[in-house]
Order: C-alpha cells, then structure tokens, then sequence
C-alpha cells in the first residue's frame, strides 16, 4: 500500500529532541506524504510519544525542524501558531473527553472555540461527526463514563475531525480495544481517510493495524531512525517479519 504522492505534509529535519541531558531522538529526518496513513513505531522508551509531541505542538525540540504544510511550527508566531493547529486534529490515547460534558458538548467545544457558526449550525455538525464515526444519535445526551472504550474512541476521533483538519495524529488509536474493535476501529480510519483525503499519523504497538492500514512507517531504534518505508519493503530487509515486528 506504499504511497505514490510525492507531496510532504510533514517533514521533520535533523530533529533531536531531549529531556535535559537525556537525548530521546538524535539528529532525525523523514517525511509524511499527503492522504497516507504513516506509523511511527518503536520500542518501549524510543520516543514514540516525545516525537507526537514535537509534531503536535507539545514539546519543543532540542535542534533541528518539524515543516508541517511547509511550514516550521516551531518558528511560527503564535497567531500563525494558532492557524496551523486548526489544520491538525489530535485523538490522545485514552480519548481526552471532558467528563463534565456529554458527548455532543464534547465534539462541539472546538466549533464553538474557534469558529463564528451559529449554535443551530454547530449543533448540526457535532451531529454529523458523531454519525460519520459510526455512533448515533442517541449517543450524543450520554457523558464518558457511560460509554464504552470503544464509543469514547470514536466520540474523541470526531472531536479531532471537527475543524476539518488536513492532518489527523492518533495515539495509540486501538489500546485498550477488543480485537474485534479495533479492527473496525482501523476500517473507519481507512474510510475516513478516502472520504476526507486527510493525511493520518499514528503511533501505534497494533501490528495487526500495521500490517491492515499503514502505508508507510517509521521505526525507531538507538535515537536514530532504523527504518522508513512501507511494509513491502521492511520484508526484503528481516528475515522473519513476524518475529521482527513482535520485537518492536
């Protein structure tokens, strides 16, 4: 499934990042092309969650860029700041809703944050992301703690869609899923990324995922970069790619 668009969305240059004196990623590079889905895999402790966060406007890198549109997020001004992470939506590991507020006030907090709709129009938005990620309607009145991991997942991806963002950065999307769901959890990712053209970056320990969805990936070991490239390719470099991936 590697892809054949050549126009990066992301590119990071001679990234390192770091804890004070603790490198987490030395002086790395690659690119995220435009409507993939891109993993970023590694072993416990490789800097998985530290990248994400660099990507996403949490954690300042130590030297080097991260260009998301062609852009360098960390040089931006706030205004300009503030702008680009309109074009990004997020969807954090254990869904980030707010428990004080059920699930269509949950997907309707950005449109009311950051655009001038009416309360008709936004309302009639959250309505449709919370369809278009598979949930109904009768949904939309019930709070976190009355939904499963699977619903709080999907509530949390449509309040990461609901700007419309060009890019979509999920967190370990399928942890804590049954199999079953979060295959279809992978499957929705899929049709979404046709429907909207969005370009996906995930961090993810699924392989089953990696071996479903992923058109690309990054694998990071020893602070460096050890791969990048489709699944096709990191076949003809191990020789057992199964053992190889339960490794990661």
């Amino acid at each position: 499934m590697e892809s054949k668009i050549t126009e990066s969305v992301v590119e990071v240059r001679n990234l390192t990042t770091s804890y004070k004196e603790r490198i987490i990623q030395d002086n790395i590079s690659f690119r995220i092309y435009k409507g993939e889905i891109f993993a970023l895999l590694g072993g416990s402790g490789s800097g998985k969650s530290t990248l994400l966060n660099t990507m996403i406007f949490l954690k300042a890198p130590t030297h080097g860029e991260v260009r998301i549109l062609g852009k360098n997020i960390w040089s931006l001004s706030p205004e300009a700041a503030l702008e680009m992470k309109l074009n990004l939506g997020v969807l954090f590991q254990f869904g980030a809703l707010f428990s004080s507020l059920n699930v269509l006030e949950n997907i309707m907090l950005p449109l009311r944050e950051y655009t001038h709709f009416s309360q008709k129009n936004i309302q009639e938005l959250a309505f449709m992301w919370l369809m278009r990620v598979g949930l109904k309607k009768e949904v939309a009145n019930l709070y976190p703690n009355e939904l499963s991991g699977g619903m709080v997942k999907r509530v949390g991806l449509a309040r990461a869609l609901a700007l419309s963002p060009k890019i979509l950065f999920l967190d370990e999307p399928t942890s804590g899923l049954d199999p079953s769901s979060a295959r279809h959890f992978d499957t929705l990712i899929t049709q979404l990324r046709g429907l909207l053209g969005i370009s996906v970056v995930m961090v993810t320990h699924d392989m089953e995922s990696v071996k479903g969805v992923v058109d690309r990936m990054i694998i990071l070991k020893d602070k460096k970069v050890f791969f990048e490239g489709s699944l096709a390719n990191l076949k003809t470099q191990v020789e057992s790619l199964d053992v190889f991936l339960e490794q990661i």
